[in-house]
């Protein structure tokens, strides 16, 4: 079918003028979010990065290819993150417009390896190159005073059962490797006729990887079964809030009693004051554990007696009371929690609702074990945490059996971050080799198999009330527990390999605008 002649230069000039041509790229970049929950379009992923890299691809210099890079990513976290925009309001855009700068090389690189038209070889190499200089992206803004790894395109496969298996050698990290390699194997394909035989080359080779780890890794092997309760007790804002949820909190466990339980799980914020100056909520959480036989582990937010400030910590209850098991928050949601460099943010608090007073860090992680002769080892996250790959593969190489994340997404209601964060745990187990315990105030609450796969139903936003799951149990160690986050580093090398090529390159090319000296004939 021919493209009518005004179609095309309508879209011919759409290309030239920098204001549509920008619009396209944030809207390009925008397109990636659609495969997360809500949406939770798996497969959109594989080629939602394509109309965005062909924008790039046609840019007529360096510098826009880098532009179109940078709106791109300006697009894209406004996308992932826009359920923010009624906490953080017109902040949103400043944030996304300094982490979208992140994407402004990686603008240039897909121009270098993709402009006019490859050859075969520096079309292979961008098979490598390209995913790679993603993966660095996703690297940096995974740090927590950038908002953490929310988002990663590899987390968008998290239902995916050989996709899950892939995270179990390398991590998300390999799934985002695999994600980003089919789509730049498509862009060649549908825009570079001389290059097609290398792209259809390297979607063998993703597809291969692929069936291979799935014949060749084995899932981890269940080794036993423990009874963990969620308790999951709904919205309750306005005043005296928190106490209203405590109580309904303390109904919802008295009605597990004689289910036979090995734990039971309050999410995050669940305390709103500290035992310790507060014996009588400690005294009742202790009734409860003696009723149900079972210990409880809570999430206190509050000033602490014993330390300055606010902290966020998950506390084990048992029949006798606080067990001495506390694990206090470490990573810290920004401007959630507190304000980055507060003198000279602190006027986001203004405009959204950002932390007043900044939460205090915990220093270490904390792997508890529960009461009885069994001695099951947990390993709590609170919040967020549950994002940071390197925080479960921490705790699995101290012992953790069972991993529990504590969350409250309340603020978020009606949205797509609950069945976000959810989906997260998802990921977290496989890499891991360990179940996974995502409990919430508000939902989705969720429990995932060791290896990824969902344990029974989740709890969602507009349920009121606790659920026991029959939770598999395992002691396989996974391949990216052992070697952690090699192919970060397999990406850098590959990143160093081009710059090392590049930079022979232009040593053997002669300078530009000078001319070789003019031969002597016998003559001269």
């Amino acid at each position: 079918m021919r493209i009518p002649v005004g179609a095309r230069t309508t879209a011919r000039a759409a290309l030239t003028s920098p204001w549509w041509r920008g619009l396209l790229a944030v809207v390009a970049g925008a397109l990636p979010a659609f495969a997360f929950p809500e949406p939770s379009l798996w497969w959109f992923a594989y080629g939602a990065l394509v109309p965005w890299m062909l924008l790039i691809r046609s840019a007529g210099s360096p510098g826009r290819a880098a532009l179109d890079g940078w709106l791109g990513g300006l697009g894209f976290i406004l996308a992932v993150h826009h359920w923010l925009m009624p906490s953080l309001h017109v902040f949103i855009l400043v944030l996304a417009a300094l982490l979208g700068l992140l994407w402004l090389p990686w603008g240039w690189l897909v121009r270098a390896m993709l402009g006019h038209e490859p050859s075969v070889g520096r079309a292979a190499a961008a098979l490598a190159v390209i995913p790679s200089g993603w993966l660095m992206i996703e690297l940096v803004r995974s740090w927590e005073g950038l908002g953490g790894p929310w988002g990663l395109l590899g987390a968008s496969q998290w239902e995916v059962a050989p996709a899950l298996r892939l995270a179990s050698v390398g991590g998300v990290w390999l799934v985002t490797l695999l994600v980003v390699a089919v789509n730049t194997a498509l862009t060649l394909l549908v825009s570079a006729a001389a290059a097609r035989a290398a792209a259809l080359a390297g979607l063998l080779v993703c597809a291969l990887t692929t069936s291979l780890v799935w014949m060749w890794v084995e899932p981890p092997r269940v080794t036993d079964l423990v009874r963990v309760a969620v308790v999951q007790p709904g919205v309750y804002d306005g005043s005296g809030g928190a106490d209203r949820r405590f109580v309904r909190g303390e109904e919802l466990t008295r009605g597990l009693v004689g289910q036979d339980l090995d734990l039971v799980v309050w999410g995050e914020s669940s305390v709103g004051m500290d035992l310790a100056t507060h014996p009588e909520r400690a005294q009742r959480l202790a009734a409860l554990a003696r009723a149900l036989d079972a210990p409880v582990l809570v999430n206190v937010d509050a000033r602490r007696s014993d330390e300055t400030g606010i902290f966020k910590s998950s506390v084990l209850i048992g029949a006798e009371g606080p067990t001495g098991d506390r694990y206090d928050k470490m990573r810290l949601v920004p401007f959630g929690e507190y304000v980055p460099a507060r003198a000279v943010l602190g006027w986001a608090t203004s405009v959204g609702k950002a932390a007043g007073e900044d939460r205090r860090r915990g220093e270490t992680p904390v792997v508890m074990t529960l009461p009885g002769p069994e001695g099951l080892r947990v390993g709590p996250l609170v919040c967020f945490e549950s994002a940071f790959p390197d925080m479960t593969r921490r705790l699995v190489r101290d012992g953790a059996e069972l991993l529990v994340a504590q969350s409250a997404t309340s603020t978020f209601q009606g949205s797509w971050a609950p069945e976000q964060h959810a989906s997260l745990a998802a990921l977290r187990a496989a890499e891991s080799g360990r179940p996974v315990v995502h409990a919430t105030l508000t939902g989705v609450s969720a429990v995932y198999g060791p290896d990824g796969a969902r344990a029974g139903d989740p709890l969602g936003t507009d349920f009121s009330g606790a659920a026991v799951y029959s939770v598999p149990l395992s002691a396989t160690t996974t391949g990216y527990v052992r070697y952690g986050d090699w192919p970060v580093y397999a990406a850098l090398a590959v990143l160093a390999a081009l710059c090392a090529v590049e930079g022979v390159g232009s040593l053997r090319r002669p300078a530009r605008g000078t001319r070789a000296p003019r031969a002597r004939t016998a003559r001269g």
